[in-house]
């Protein structure tokens, strides 16, 4: 009979090792590496690709049954969290019945592997976290541009849409046009065509440019930097929380105690020698203390 508890013990070593993180890297990013070898007319030539494609999902299956074998008697833990489950959809989705031959959805698919280095990278997965946790504020960021860009579009339609069809024919052709202002390219042009019909139309992109390119965009700029720093407190909320000694305590948070407690009793023994007044008096390298020169006593002065 297979002993569960030791086979989930020494899967959890195998999943913890750095060594078993270096190689699922290296594995994709050689995956990566055929991947891009397959778009050259070259492969079709290479016969040994085919196998190639079967060895690299050999060896990712392998890896979710390690991890999932690792929550021993609790498998189910495994798909609690987010990217445990992200790794397992795209690995079983290779599998689905038609997925087969050349098809684009199975491109995709093995594609998304690439995807899967993020969860090796700390600095990635905060980004990827942070861009998530934004999802709600970039909602009312693009609520706000799109009443921006209706009322500047119908604006622009109003003033410029007899004149130049082709920007501001249609409120389709304005908003295109406005989007493309964005990057202030096509600025100096379109300031050009205004003034030439009134020099009031210096008012239209002087405030639309204030509006859009400098008031939304760093909107949007703050809404990204609050969610990445909920990200990176989320990420050191998730580190606090592991716990290898099983002492109810986590790990970190054990090493802050033990280190404030150091501080405290260095506190304590330089306290104890400041009331036992103890002179910590240099020593000679043979042994022995140097002698200290005695105060002056008595009056006495150097003759």
């Amino acid at each position: 009979m297979v002993d569960l508890a030791r086979v989930a013990r020494r899967c959890s070593l195998i999943v913890d090792s750095r060594s078993f993180e270096v190689t699922i890297v290296v594995i994709i990013g050689l995956n990566a590496a055929l991947l891009c070898v397959e778009t050259y007319p070259l492969a079709e030539s290479i016969s040994y690709l085919h196998w190639l494609e079967w060895f690299f999902r050999a060896v990712f299956v392998s890896e979710i049954v390690v991890r999932i074998l690792a929550y021993g008697k609790r498998p189910q833990e495994f798909f609690r969290h987010g990217w445990n489950v992200f790794d397992f959809v795209v690995i079983a989705a290779v599998f689905i019945p038609g997925l087969h031959g050349d098809t684009a959805a199975l491109r995709v698919i093995r594609m998304a592997r690439v995807v899967r280095l993020v969860r090796f990278s700390p600095g990635l997965r905060t980004i990827v976290t942070a861009l998530l946790r934004s999802l709600p504020g970039v909602g009312g960021f693009l609520a706000l541009a799109l009443v921006t860009f209706y009322v500047y579009g119908m604006t622009g339609w109003l003033i410029f849409g007899d004149m130049y069809p082709d920007e501001y024919g249609t409120i389709g052709h304005a908003v295109l046009t406005l989007f493309v202002l964005l990057s202030l390219e096509t600025l100096p042009d379109l300031i050009e065509q205004g003034i030439a019909l009134s020099p009031w139309t210096l008012v239209y992109y002087v405030s639309y440019v204030l509006i859009t390119v400098n008031l939304l965009l760093n909107i949007l700029i703050a809404v990204f930097v609050n969610s990445m720093e909920e990200a990176r407190r989320l990420e050191m909320t998730e580190s606090l929380a592991v716990d290898e000694d099983q002492d109810g305590i986590p790990d970190n948070i054990d090493r802050i105690m033990v280190s404030q407690r150091l501080d405290d009793l260095r506190t304590m023994i330089t306290e104890l020698e400041r009331d036992l007044r103890i002179d910590r008096e240099p020593r000679r390298p043979g042994g022995g203390s140097i002698p200290r020169p005695s105060p002056d006593r008595g009056g006495s002065a150097a003759r």
